[in-house]
């Protein structure tokens, strides 16, 4: 009689085991603190370790570090423009999904809030408010070129005398702080659809004409989205009053237009002024802007609660660290739109304006 190797090959093959299975409690348990250091998190029901990602993740080690352990379809989905893109980059990270009978939201998270939230979101992608508007960002773009120039315009032609000393340092100082505001919406790809062109005008606006670099800007303004007002994870909350910009190093290119920068403003304004005047000029104006500047930004994280990562929900994240102030047309420009401040942290895309016009009338 023939052997029967049909049926015996068939039980010795190996049995698939993908997708595996987690639940909640074991997610929890990767989160980077324990023994294996491992960072898992979930997106939409699947499980991502994220572990050796983290360092090249373009927004940033920590910032996805924030959420290991925890669920960030939320935070994906606010962070990334072009979903489909990255989505592609998720498939050699993915590990398996929630168990069937695993809850779809953590159990200390708000499931009717969110539920409620991610239905507003698509009202309001679909209603296409969240699209930039070129015109709008270019008048912007304009006119602190005009208040740049305008600067070094007043002292090169009434000379340094006490009124276009001071009429030019606040011309400076506005045409910094509103370059700021621009770039800021650069950082979070709101002037272009595709991120390439917003990532290279933010490097030419906020390096070239500010003398920071976008890099160092993007990795610690991209944490103080995730987690706002939670310690150890916000880096506004963590900044050393001396040391704060120390760190890594700097991208050659960066630094390249660091430098670039400083010796433009030597070259206009010292031989207007001598090196000690422009000193004078270039660091109050600089006093000026830090103080304009923390004024826009603290006024709407401060009075909200600052406490450790509770892992709340992503609505209640932003809502419990962020407020509003109101809405004119000079606190609008004042604040570069930033006085809408629960509208962007939740939603954090582009076109965020017209968005913020569109509800506040």
């Amino acid at each position: 009689m023939a052997p029967q190797t049909g049926s015996t090959e068939k039980e010795t093959q190996p049995v698939s085991t993908f997708p595996r299975l987690f639940t909640w409690e074991e997610i929890r348990t990767h989160n980077g603190r324990g023994q294996d250091q491992e960072q898992w998190l979930v997106i939409d029901r699947k499980v991502y370790d994220v572990s050796k990602f983290a360092k090249r993740h373009p927004g940033g080690s920590r910032v996805i570090k924030h959420y290991a352990g925890q669920d960030a379809t939320d935070a994906f989905i606010a962070f990334h423009n072009d979903k489909s893109l990255v989505k592609k980059y998720l498939k050699s990270l993915l590990i398996g999904e929630l168990a069937p009978d695993q809850p779809s939201f953590e159990s200390n998270k708000k499931q009717s809030l969110l539920e409620d939230f991610r239905e507003l979101r698509c009202t309001i992608e679909k209603m296409g408010l969240l699209m930039p508007n070129y015109v709008f960002f270019c008048l912007i773009f304009l006119h602190f070129l005009v208040l740049d120039a305008a600067s070094w315009l007043v002292v090169w032609y009434f000379g340094i005398s006490l009124v276009p000393f001071l009429v030019g340092i606040a011309f400076f100082t506005i045409a910094q702080i509103q370059m700021g505001w621009f770039q800021h919406d650069l950082g979070h790809c709101s002037v272009f659809r595709k991120p390439r062109w917003n990532r290279l005008l933010q490097i030419v606006v906020i390096t070239a004409l500010k003398g920071a670099p976008a890099s160092w800007w993007n990795h610690l303004h991209n944490q103080h989205h995730a987690k706002p007002n939670c310690f150890r994870k916000d880096p506004d909350l963590n900044m050393h009053p001396l040391l704060f910009s120390l760190g890594k190093s700097l991208s050659v290119e960066e630094l390249v237009l660091t430098v670039l920068f400083n010796i433009r403003v030597c070259l206009m304004y010292v031989p207007l002024m001598g090196f000690n005047n422009f000193m004078v000029y270039y660091w109050l104006a600089r006093y000026l802007e830090s103080n304009w500047f923390i004024w826009v930004t603290q006024m709407n994280h401060i009075p909200m609660d600052i406490d450790y990562d509770k892992n709340k929900d992503w609505v209640s994240t932003q809502l419990h660290a962020t407020c509003n102030v109101n809405q004119s047309l000079f606190n609008d420009w004042f604040t570069g739109h930033l006085n809408f401040q629960i509208e962007h942290h939740s939603l954090k895309d582009s076109g965020e304006h017209w968005l913020e016009a569109y509800l506040h009338g």
